[in-house]
């Protein structure tokens, strides 16, 4: 049990990657705080999941790009459980594929809301309630190599996400320690909609473990970067790709 008695926040915890997070956490003893944006439905499922292997969490909905709902969320989990250990920025996303000369400053700046702003925020929210612990990005591969058609924006805030990781990482040591994950292509909703299968198909062939990745294969690596495990291990944005790109 490597978190015993810790305490958590996963956003976009209800599915997923963030949903897998949350349940490994749990597992090593966190309470968890599930925080979902529209839909409570895939976060109570995850709260039941966690609450039926003999763990405890909750879950709040709130509006990561809204400062009053960030605090709002962040306040109920320090009455619920008395503080913030452990914060797991996973919420984000593409929200659609639009080249650089077709996009609107509306698209461009909800991007950035999205992935770049509500990591700040949680952040700024958690950090007078976080004498000790750790907090884990995510970024993701596009942050490295651009991304594919269309993700200029959100290859850009998670390049952003990245370079937060490394700042945070010195303004916050030696108590908090901050890392980012880069992941490439895991099996999600996230490639569901937004990745043709046939260019899934294509990296599973070439990819040197012959596989996308699972949303259980990010959790493991959330896990290590939250607990004593890792730690000497700070700033870092680590690859977790199949092998698809080294940096």
């Amino acid at each position: 049990m490597k978190l015993q008695g810790k305490t958590a926040i996963v956003t976009g915890g209800g599915r997923d990657i963030g949903r897998a997070c949350a349940v490994k956490l749990a597992s090593e003893g966190a309470n968890v705080v599930i925080n979902y944006f529209s839909s409570s439905k895939g976060a109570n499922e995850t709260v039941a999941q966690i609450e039926a292997g003999g763990g405890k969490a909750i879950a709040l909905q709130g509006d990561l790009s809204k400062q009053g709902d960030v605090e709002a969320l962040v306040a109920k989990t320090v009455e619920a459980f008395g503080g913030v250990d452990i914060l797991v920025n996973n919420s984000g996303g593409l929200i659609s594929r639009v080249p650089i000369k077709e996009m609107s400053l509306e698209h461009w700046n909800a991007v950035m809301e999205l992935n770049l702003t509500s990591t700040f925020l949680m952040i700024s929210a958690c950090l007078p309630h976080m004498s000790t612990g750790a907090i884990v990005n995510l970024a993701s591969q596009a942050g490295r190599d651009g991304g594919g058609p269309g993700a200029v924006a959100y290859a850009t805030s998670k390049g952003a996400v990245m370079t937060m990781t490394r700042g945070l990482a010195k303004e916050l040591g030696p108590d908090i320690r901050v890392n980012a994950l880069c992941p490439g292509m895991i099996d999600t909703d996230f490639h569901n909609i937004h990745t043709k299968d046939e260019a899934r198909r294509a990296l599973e062939a070439s990819a040197p473990v012959r596989r996308q990745g699972l949303p259980e294969d990010i959790a493991n690596l959330v896990l290590f970067l939250a607990c004593e495990d890792s730690a000497f291990i700070t700033g870092a944005n680590v690859d977790i790709n199949g092998g698809m790109l080294f940096s």
